[in-house]
């Protein structure tokens, strides 16, 4: 029995019905953009491992940080205690992060970082005595799994079952061309009531959505609306942050501060599960008391994890070398180079590109669901020819590693090109 097999005996998967699904292919080694399974089959990473590894599989950078952490100070309660690391690694995100972020709270995945947010924005209101219970945020947004996350997202069979059971959110379209004045005009209306704690975005690029993009000025507008209003600003950027824009944070197209960012994901390079939830001063002074009833009650045992700290400050040290910003623009120009020549391809609706992130929307009769059979015909082709690409429905989008090779590059590109010549 090989590992494929021996898995379904005994894993229980994320996103997965397993009634439906095959054997998945087992991974066995990693190195830079590629992954071997057990049969030594190899396999190009175009989407980063869910967006996580931005420096490449077994980044020895990263490796040697970890360990030499793991040699000094595997790990020690973030309760009550402090470390060296949280401290530097704390001190370096401020740095690079909008001038405004001024308190770092730790804690272990994306979800978990949005949960703290949006339990901060609705804390905040009810230590001042004052009532506010929704929060505002996009349709089809995605912000995770846990509840106050998955409150915020739009996607419907994610929260289905829950209905009834979540926070209230009221939801805006995202602006366009076409209706940014109108949902600007929305979002001040809903203000008015004083019911919202907060108003959550994904900035720019809405990932599980099917990277749906939207421009910088719209976000400026209804970050200001948000301010004159007294509504607290959440940045999730799980997906976007560490340079997944072109920039940094895709916050640094804004002229406007969000009050709140949620950063996961290329935190650690992939290694290790770490999240962050960075605050302005005065949403951390709203909890500042002598009332032990006033302080922000979340935590978990891996709070600050000192291992995590040190693989957090080696990846984001590596993202700051001349080197992986130079690699960002390079892909970001082959990336343009491709949409130039496909996107007048008969099959193909529209592209986008932001950054490293690449997205094309292949013609459909109807409403292609999100798993459904065209999802899964073009998975199972890019798996059989060795890339790693996961559609959203309709949408097949590249989201590599900056270190991903020009040739590795140009194969996941012809692998697109052949899977239209069959849908």
């Amino acid at each position: 029995m090989n590992l494929s097999q021996k898995d379904k005996l005994y894993n229980w998967h994320p996103y997965t019905q397993h009634k439906t699904a095959a054997d998945f292919p087992a991974i066995v080694k990693g190195k830079d953009a590629l992954l071997w399974d057990e049969n030594g089959k190899e396999y190009i990473d175009a989407i980063a491992s869910w967006w996580v590894n931005p420096f490449g599989h077994s980044n020895k950078i990263i490796a040697d940080a970890i360990y030499k952490q793991l040699t000094t100070l595997e790990h020690v309660l973030f309760g009550g205690f402090t470390h060296n690391r949280a401290v530097e690694l704390s001190e370096k995100v401020l740095s690079i992060l909008p001038s405004n972020q001024k308190k770092v709270f730790y804690s272990d995945n994306g979800s978990t970082a949005v949960e703290i947010a949006i339990k901060a924005a609705l804390q905040f209101f009810y230590n001042k005595e004052e009532r506010r219970t929704k929060i505002i945020a996009f349709e089809d947004a995605f912000h995770g799994d846990t509840f106050g996350a998955m409150a915020a997202s739009g996607i419907s069979f994610f929260t289905e079952a829950f209905q009834g059971s979540l926070l209230e959110v009221v939801r805006i379209p995202v602006p366009t061309q076409d209706n940014e004045q109108e949902v600007l005009i929305q979002l001040e209306s809903l203000l008015y009531s004083k019911e919202f704690a907060a108003f959550i975005f994904e900035p720019l690029v809405l990932g599980a959505a099917g990277m749906v993009m939207y421009e910088a000025s719209a976000l400026d507008k209804l970050i200001e609306i948000c301010k004159k209003h007294q509504v607290f600003t959440i940045a999730d950027e799980v997906m976007t942050g560490f340079g997944k824009t072109g920039k940094t944070f895709a916050c640094n197209y804004l002229s406007q501060k969000p009050d709140m960012m949620c950063l996961s994901k290329a935190l650690t390079g992939g290694t290790i599960p770490m999240a962050i939830t960075t605050f302005t001063q005065e949403i951390f002074d709203g909890f500042y008391s002598d009332d032990v009833n006033k302080a922000l009650f979340h935590g978990h045992t891996f709070t600050a994890n000192p291992t995590g700290c040190a693989a957090a400050l080696a990846s984001i040290e590596l993202l700051c070398t001349e080197e992986i910003q130079q690699n960002i623009k390079q892909i970001n120009q082959l990336h343009l180079q491709f949409q130039e020549k496909i996107k007048t391809h008969h099959k193909i609706k529209v592209t986008r590109v932001l950054g490293v992130i690449f997205a094309l929307e292949i013609k459909t009769e109807g409403q292609e669901s999100y798993y459904g059979g065209l999802r899964n015909k073009l998975y199972n082709f890019f798996i059989e020819k060795g890339i790693i690409l996961r559609p959203v429905g309709n949408i097949v989008y590249i989201l590599p590693p900056y270190i991903i090779t020009k040739e590795q590059l140009q194969k996941v590109y012809g692998s697109i090109e052949k899977v239209l010549e069959i849908v």
